[in-house]
């Protein structure tokens, strides 16, 4: 999932199978980066009890694949982004990749969306963005190798492919991509039938500035709050319209006004770290309750931009997964616990009214913890990895570490827990502001208990 901030503010002639796959049916992302997840029959079984119609999977694990045979669950699987360069030039390895990953399983389980790498166009390299078409033409050329007619073919972008985005109306493509990538893109998508994959997050762009943007905005939950377009004079009652609009409105742009809209990834967090805001229980619970009750929708509702028009959707995630780098809101988008218990009460069919769901615990993080809030080692971090990481927090900074050498007043107790938790810290409180985070590998936690002690004081990340 990118983080990037968004700033605030064809009809045709419908085949049987188009119809089907365009029904308000929710679906669920399962990501796998946990050490602790549940085996795949087993999340399975729990992405049913959720009633999840379809399952976006990072990959084409094989043992998943097994799993969901003879399920009705539609499922979307993805070729890994290291593999776009070799692709792109290469049709024999397309036709390997589709011969392996997808022909052993199909049709019995039901491969429905195929897509080309993960948010590509937020990445840094720049070579893979230009070869990610060549490498979307290439699978296609794949399947309709393999007699595969009814798998469509996309890619997942993050918010970050918009230069502009707000007004909507002034939605507009990165300069860098748009007309390299994007509209080569747009034309293979109108071509083949198939969808702009969006992954849209509501909580970046309100945690970012929860000044300017209000959090019932952002969460579907505002009855007077309104936001007009001054240019096309719509009218938006939450946030998430506003962002799906700002790409409609980017696609016309380039000459493509009815390309098909796919949310690949939504959701919010239910737990992060002291100096994240407004992720806990309360806000995940009701913006993806929110959220499911408009996706599944009927008639469906769309946007101001696209009334009545349906958007396919997967939210993220089924797990919370532990190993995932980064915030601890990362960490903590899960609909299920590991152990396969609720993070909240949710049913993807939409079926059960809001009204009917237990009432959820207050939100206690809605405004910013003001600090100051310490960085220490983790409880059963691995010690050879916290000894390389105090190495390289003592390297970057400005004698970050020089309380702690031989003689200094934070040397004792002279142990790696202490030298190593006052290396985090410091280096934490000098380079916050510049993007630094309190995580080292997820070898560091944060603390809102001060753990200086006698002459030795700690320095804390002031918020």
């Amino acid at each position: 999932m990118s983080r990037h901030f968004i700033p605030p503010f064809l009809t045709f002639m419908e085949t049987k199978q188009n119809s089907a796959e365009l029904a308000p049916k929710v679906g669920v992302n399962y990501g796998q980066l946990g050490n602790n997840l549940p085996p795949p029959s087993q999340s399975v079984k729990l992405i049913q009890s959720l009633k999840a119609k379809r399952v976006k999977l990072y990959d084409a694990n094989p043992k998943i694949l097994t799993a969901l045979r003879n399920t009705d669950l539609q499922v979307s699987i993805m070729v890994p982004n290291e593999l776009i360069n070799n692709i792109s030039s290469n049709q024999t390895l397309a036709d390997h990749w589709v011969h392996t990953n997808l022909v052993p399983f199909y049709p019995e389980t039901l491969i429905r969306y195929l897509l080309v790498g993960n948010e590509i166009l937020s990445q840094s390299d720049k070579q893979v963005w230009y070869n990610l078409v060549p490498a979307m033409r290439k699978i296609k050329a794949a399947l309709k190798t393999h007699r595969i007619t009814k798998v469509k073919v996309g890619t997942p972008l993050a918010m970050d492919v918009l230069e502009s985005s707000f007004p909507p109306s002034n939605g507009t493509f990165r300069s860098d991509v748009s007309g390299l990538v994007l509209k080569p893109m747009l034309k293979f998508i109108n071509k083949t039938k198939s969808f702009f994959f969006l992954d849209v997050y509501t909580y970046f762009p309100w945690s970012s500035d929860p000044t300017n943007i209000d959090l019932a905005y952002a969460l579907f939950e505002s009855k007077n709050i309104t936001v007009t377009d001054p240019v096309s004079g719509l009218t938006y009652h939450n946030l998430f319209d506003q962002m799906v609009d700002a790409l409609i409105f980017a696609m016309k742009r380039l000459g493509y006004p009815d390309t098909r809209i796919w949310i690949a990834e939504t959701g919010w967090p239910s737990s992060g770290d002291y100096d994240q805001i407004g992720a806990n229980i309360r806000n995940a619970a009701t913006y993806n309750r929110n959220v499911v009750k408009k996706f599944n929708a009927k008639p469906p509702v769309g946007t101001p931009a696209r009334p009545g028009v349906v958007l396919p959707s997967f939210i993220f995630a089924l797990f919370n997964e532990n190993t995932k780098p980064g915030p601890s809101t990362e960490r903590n988008f899960g609909l299920l616990y590991p152990n396969g218990s609720h993070v909240y009460p949710i049913d993807l069919s939409g079926k059960t009214p809001l009204s009917e769901y237990p009432p959820l615990p207050a939100a206690k993080n809605n405004k910013p913890y003001k600090g100051p809030i310490w960085c220490m080692v983790a409880k059963g971090a691995n010690r050879s990895a916290v000894a390389s990481a105090l190495s390289y927090a003592c390297s970057q900074g400005n004698k970050t570490c020089d309380p702690i050498q031989p003689g200094g007043k934070c040397f004792k107790p002279d142990s790696l827990f202490w030298h190593a938790s006052y290396a985090f810290s410091a280096y934490w409180a000098q380079f916050r502001k510049a993007g630094g985070s309190c995580y080292f590998g997820g070898l560091a936690t944060q603390t809102i208990k001060d753990p200086s002690y006698g002459s030795c004081k700690f320095p804390g990340a002031k918020l």
